[in-house]
């Protein structure tokens, strides 16, 4: 199964993703770095949306 999740790679190099995942065993996994900077808090996008998620 491919799965994607969220992360934040610092000015080190160091991978903080941003939800839990659970394998049953180690996995490759490919890294894409996006130009644009990460959001300051995790649940952000959450909060954006609640107003339009209300209406529903």
């Amino acid at each position: 199964m491919i799965r994607t999740v969220e992360a934040v790679i610092d000015e080190r190099g160091t991978v903080r993703l941003l939800e839990n995942v659970n394998l049953p065993n180690a996995r490759r996994a490919l890294v894409t770095i996006l130009e644009e900077e990460p959001i300051a808090h995790g649940s952000e996008a959450a909060l954006l949306s609640e107003a339009a998620l209300a209406k529903d």
